[in-house]
């Protein structure tokens, strides 16, 4: 897979830009932000637009800056450098670094800088709406610095996973409401739980063709820890989990049925676990299920997002 790197890859302009931060992965960042700011539109009323573009813009840099930050860090400890099996663009890192692209100093201060925009606009929004953005964004901007620092790498600790869903589920979900509405509840942090299941299917899933090298590094997450073949039922398990929560969420968390339309992608999940389940150890051919399960992600959230849209539209009727 490791082929991948043959092409021309574009450092400068905006090109450049979108593949030092790996900006097709915003998704992760916008689907919670735009959900938690639906949900709170359809029980207030009100969407107060201003605020929900500067959420946007500062989760966006502080995922921009969670990708670069990883990606030096990667290089420090010589992981990207010995992971032969990446399958890009999923997995593996920018690559940027091991082609002589970018120096690992520009890599590390990029990061940073975003890190600290994002961390400066949750300031201003913790200021200007809610101190609990300060509380969710602290654990975010700290969760995300040490996912693989050398110091205290989460994901080394087998806490990656956990941390994932937590930071691009729960906390975005929830802070995105917190912006709009001043207050936390419980309904946003039900409607966070099948997205935040599905971002970490596509860690994990992710982690099986790195699995190798991350090993070589101390990388200890949970796909090194059981080896492939026993952890490829855990992924199963997310998806499924992922769908059970959103039923649990209409039953018990108030979440408006409409969200149901998020069932539609299970076909999708169902495939992609048929591959995984043959595929787990044959890296080439494992790489559709990659790709679904960030499609699964994506359009799983949209379409609970979409649930909302109907149910706020029927409201003003």
């Amino acid at each position: 897979m490791g082929k991948a790197d043959s092409p021309p890859i574009p450092v400068s302009g905006i090109k450049g830009w979108m593949v030092r931060v790996r900006a097709p992965f915003f998704t992760a960042t916008l689907i919670p932000i735009i959900l938690g700011t639906v949900v709170a539109w359809v029980r207030t009323g009100h969407l107060l637009w201003g605020y929900f573009l500067l959420t946007l813009v500062g989760g966006a840099a502080l995922h921009a800056g969670t990708n670069m930050i990883n990606d030096y860090f990667d290089h420090l400890s010589g992981d990207d450098r010995v992971n032969k099996e990446f399958v890009a663009p999923f997995t593996g890192g920018s690559r940027l670094i091991q082609l002589g692209l970018v120096s690992p100093e520009r890599m590390r201060n990029e990061g940073l800088f975003y890190l600290a925009f994002g961390s400066v606009i949750g300031i201003f929004l913790a200021w200007a709406r809610t101190p609990w953005i300060l509380a969710l964004g602290i654990i975010g901007v700290f969760s995300s610095y040490l996912y693989v620092a050398p110091m205290a790498s989460l994901a080394g600790m087998g806490l990656g996973e956990l941390f994932v869903g937590l930071d691009f589920g729960v906390l975005m979900t929830l802070g995105a409401w917190a912006v709009q509405t001043r207050t936390l509840a419980w309904e946003p942090v039900w409607a966070s739980l099948p997205v935040a299941f599905l971002i970490t299917a596509v860690l994990f899933i992710n982690e099986f063709p790195d699995a190798t090298a991350d090993a070589q590094v101390g990388k200890r997450h949970w796909v090194v820890r059981l080896g492939r073949k026993k952890a490829s039922p855990w992924y199963g398990a997310l998806l499924f989990l992922a769908y059970l929560s959103l039923v649990a969420g209409v039953a018990f968390g108030g979440m408006t049925p409409w969200s149901l339309l998020g069932l539609v992608t299970i076909p999708i999940a169902w495939k992609a676990w048929n591959i995984a389940r043959v595929h787990y150890d044959d890296i080439p051919n494992l790489a559709p299920a990659n790709a679904a399960t960030v499609q699964i992600h994506m359009l799983t959230g949209a379409l609970i997002t979409l649930g909302y849209i109907i149910d706020g539209i029927l409201l003003l009727l």
